[in-house]
């Protein structure tokens, strides 16, 4: 599986989940234990440089910004900051819709 492949199937999960915490249809610990998995399978990749190749996609920025945001803030401090709540939203709706990359956000892959 290539990183691009990896992430066109992940990003879309990402974002529901996303969405459906921010409509309290989701507990945190859920997304929790989903980021884990997802950077378990992203070990695979990673550690074949071949599948490296290529270059970050906006959506795979998006994607990895998304999943630090869920990382890095606890989850009452997303629902609670206005700022970061309405990133998460945008994130999730570029995911699911595309548009304009939303501001602010730079993901890496880790």
């Amino acid at each position: 599986m290539s990183a691009n492949d990896f992430i066109e199937t992940k990003a879309p999960q990402l974002a529901y989940f996303g969405k459906a915490f921010l409509e309290n249809q989701l507990d945190y610990k859920e997304i929790q234990l989903y980021m884990w998995d997802v950077l378990e399978e992203w070990q695979f990749i990673s550690n074949n440089p071949n599948q490296l190749t290529e270059q970050l996609s906006d959506t795979e920025k998006v994607f990895w910004h998304l999943l630090y945001c869920f990382d890095h803030w606890s989850g009452w401090t997303i629902k609670g900051n206005q700022y970061l709540r309405q990133q998460v939203h945008d994130c999730c709706d570029y995911i699911n819709i595309g548009g304009n990359v939303p501001q602010s956000c730079i993901g890496i892959r880790p």
